[in-house]
């Protein structure tokens, strides 16, 4: 038994004495389905015994889900694994269990990735899927905002919904309402709808572009209003994802006396309902996020009981409990939304995902929550590559179905066999090992690593745990692990990419491990002040690394927003040549 690595490991099985020995086919008389059968919804009973195999489920996607489960005990027999004969009793712990794919910043990908990434998330049992929306969809009277970014057509999203839907996955809208409206807001049609059209200084004394929509213009709710009334016809779905997060610049421009009168939170609050009732006219369920409720925690009674809050949190010890038991004893419904930890990295945080996740789904099935979304962002440019996010789509999936069968998963081998496909057993444990580097840069950091944050905020200080020893040995670490992905042997036909991928990650993770070294070399100076010899070695490898992360992009995403993401590399690029 120790071999019947499953993903998500099943919440009960049990041998039956003996050994399997027969094929894996399903037979339609072998399936019986109904909640007479087997009553706990998108559950299963699967047997295997002598040459047979059964299924009882209760209801089309238990069935799909025991075939899953199928296909990876085919898999195990295949690669060599003695199955015994087995009974597989399994059923989800919540009801909900999705992933949301940041396709704003600045990637979105093509329809073929669209399609492997549903394949890959089917195969786990994950229910929801959702595209994170700012500026990407063809929204038919501003082609001025998306134009340059390669978006989703409406044909496009509906033959994704059908594809998700046949593979019992509902693709959920989402479209931010509120916040995150720099690419509208910075085009002189939209930017008298701002908050504050000048911009603002945020929390940490830096300059921002516009963001945020003036809640007290009617213009803005009418334009949030046109904009669901023409893309949620494109889903099936009766759920929406409004956003309405980090609108940082709240009460300083346009509702400033509002703000001043009744309260941030009150502001904020009155507008949130008013998109959710553009949400139930075109009836559907809103969700949103619950960042700036949570800040004025007085609110949070009076949120509507008939909308979905997100709760969102990226780092290890995030209180997902705290929060999960406030919002569960207002009667709010919720959903909590940890992160893959790929975004900011290059190469992941693997044991800040697992422990987020962990930690989410504990307050998840403790206070009841609706549901869990994995949120996978793509800041500062999304420069890691898609297999980055794998292992936090598989954790993710893992605990949100059986938290309690699947704590003490072995997922490297797990994402050997089930995501990788590697008759090796390279693939898991080393990229488990790859995303582990960032803890020996130094004492980690908010939500990134040290070598990324280097190279999208260049300027930033230097803490002294952060030593040219530690990065040099953080960047060893990294090509250790990388040099062992060549004895793969993966059954994919993306396999030659995968390898790729990862080395560019790692590439680009060494890279902001040498900014680290030349800088600490010379007493923690700038860029600027580094060795000409130093910033023209730095700037030649930059130039190979961009070249590399455009072709690598295009294999899997569009055109659109690659001209952002390498233009960020090509202004760190032209420090190096400043001097």
């Amino acid at each position: 038994m120790d071999e019947l690595v499953l993903l998500p490991t099943p919440q009960r099985v049990e041998t039956l004495g003996g050994a399997y020995t027969g094929g894996f086919t399903v037979d339609d008389d072998a399936v019986r389905v109904g909640h007479e059968v087997f009553n706990k919804r998108e559950g299963y009973v699967l047997t295997l015994r002598d040459n047979a195999v059964s299924v009882e489920a209760a209801d089309g996607a238990g069935a799909y889900y025991a075939k899953q489960t199928l296909t990876q005990l085919k898999r195990l027999a295949t690669w060599g694994v003695a199955l015994p004969n087995v009974r597989v009793t399994d059923w989800p712990d919540l009801a909900h269990r999705g992933v949301m794919v940041d396709i704003s910043r600045d990637k979105v990908p093509t329809m073929a990735t669209l399609r492997q990434t549903v394949d890959l998330l089917a195969s786990l049992k994950v229910n929801q899927l959702q595209l994170y929306t700012e500026h990407t969809f063809t929204y038919a009277a501003h082609e001025v905002v998306w134009q340059n970014a390669s978006p989703m057509t409406a044909e496009q999203v509906r033959e994704l919904d059908a594809y998700c839907a046949e593979r019992f996955i509902e693709l959920v809208p989402n479209q931010n309402c509120f916040g995150h409206f720099e690419r509208w807001l910075k085009h002189p049609a939209y930017a008298d709808l701002a908050e504050t059209p000048d911009g603002f200084v945020d929390a940490w004394g830096q300059h921002r572009p516009a963001g945020t929509l003036s809640p007290l213009d009617a213009r803005s709710i009418a334009l949030v209003d046109g904009l669901l009334s023409e893309i949620l016809p494109c889903f099936k779905s009766n759920r929406v994802n409004v956003g309405c997060d980090e609108t940082f610049e709240l009460g300083q421009g346009h509702s400033a006396t509002a703000c001043a009168e009744r309260g941030v939170g009150r502001v904020y609050l009155e507008y949130l309902n008013k998109v959710i009732g553009c949400a139930k006219r075109f009836g559907r369920a809103a969700q949103y996020w619950g960042d700036v409720v949570l800040e004025h925690p007085g609110l949070v009674s009076e949120l509507p009981s008939d909308a979905v809050a997100l709760l969102w949190g990226y780092e290890a010890d995030h209180p997902f409990d705290e929060q999960a038991q406030r919002f569960a004893e207002a009667g709010v419904p919720f959903y909590v939304c940890p992160g893959t930890s790929g975004w900011n990295s290059f190469v992941g945080r693997t044991p800040n995902m697992r422990n987020n996740i962990a930690r989410a789904t504990k307050g998840a099935c403790e206070h009841g929550a609706a549901g869990l979304l994995i949120t996978d962002w793509g800041d500062h440019g999304h420069w890691q590559p898609l297999p980055v996010s794998w292992a936090g789509y598989a954790w993710g999936a893992a605990m949100s179905w059986a938290r309690g069968a699947n704590g003490a998963l072995n997922l490297a081998r797990a994402l050997d066999l089930h995501v990788y496909r590697d008759r090796a057993g390279v693939m898991g444990r080393h990229t488990l090992e790859l995303g582990g580097a960032y803890r020996l840069c130094g004492k980690p950091i908010h939500n990134a690593a040290w070598p990324a944050r280097l190279m999208y905020e260049p300027v930033v200080d230097l803490p002294h745990d952060v030593t040219a020893c530690t990065m040099r040995n953080a960047a060893e670490a990294v090509e250790a692990a990388i040099a062992a992905l060549p004895r793969a042997r993966m059954e994919r036909n993306d396999a030659e990419l995968i390898q790729k991928e990862w080395q560019l990650a790692a590439d680009l993770f060494m890279h902001g491990c040498k900014i680290g070294v030349a800088r600490c070399d010379a007493n923690r100076a700038p860029i600027a002040a580094l060795a000409a010899n130093v910033r023209q070695s730095l700037s030649r490898a930059l130039g190979e690394l961009i070249t590399q992360h455009e072709t690598i992009w295009r294999q899997r995403n569009r055109e659109g927003g690659l001209i952002d993401s390498a233009g960020r590399l090509r202004k760190l690029q032209q420090m190096y040549a400043a001097g």
